[in-house]
């Protein structure tokens, strides 16, 4: 009786062995099956098979057409910039007003030596410096803008566009 349990035993630590390899391989196998399929689902869904993803470009042409622009130019300008040391240096500036309104034009144009003052104010405070890089046109956009929707409020306008722009 002593050598069938033995034996018993024996064979239960042998079946409990490879039931215990074959469990985390199942589990293996399943999560790597779970993240195929997602894989696979989160691909289709981004193509747009599913609805979502960005598969419509066509609509998303037709929403940037159908918003015309209307654009209004500003007088040149040539002012000198704020320097410490006492050399001299110049910016001159072409500018374009872009609207989406065409009703902002008529707005603009009784505004306009008010708009020239604010920017020819502005402009004289700025070292050359100021106007470096990418960072520094972008700064010099966003505040025009800031300052001629001030002066046209409630109406406003979209952007400042650059047609010319030189530091001498």
């Amino acid at each position: 009786m002593a050598d069938e349990e033995a034996q018993v035993e024996a064979e239960d630590g042998q079946e409990d062995e490879p039931t215990k390899r074959k469990l985390p391989k199942l589990v293996l196998v399943g999560v790597a099956a779970l993240v195929l399929i997602g894989g696979g689902a989160g691909a289709a869904w981004f193509m747009g098979f599913f609805g979502g993803g960005g598969g419509d470009y066509e609509d998303v042409a037709e929403a940037t057409e159908a918003k015309p622009s209307f654009y209004y130019d500003l007088p040149e300008m040539v002012v000198n910039l704020n320097s410490p040391d006492k050399k001299q240096r110049y910016l001159k500036v072409r500018v374009s007003l872009e609207m989406s309104d065409e009703n902002v034009v008529q707005t603009l144009r009784p505004v306009e030596p008010r708009l020239m003052d604010a920017f020819q104010v502005y402009l004289r405070e700025l070292r050359s410096t100021d106007l470096d890089g990418s960072a520094g046109m972008h700064r010099l956009k966003e505040e025009l803008t800031r300052r001629v929707n001030i002066a046209i409020y409630p109406r406003s306008i979209d952007t400042v566009l650059f047609r010319e722009i030189i530091v001498q």
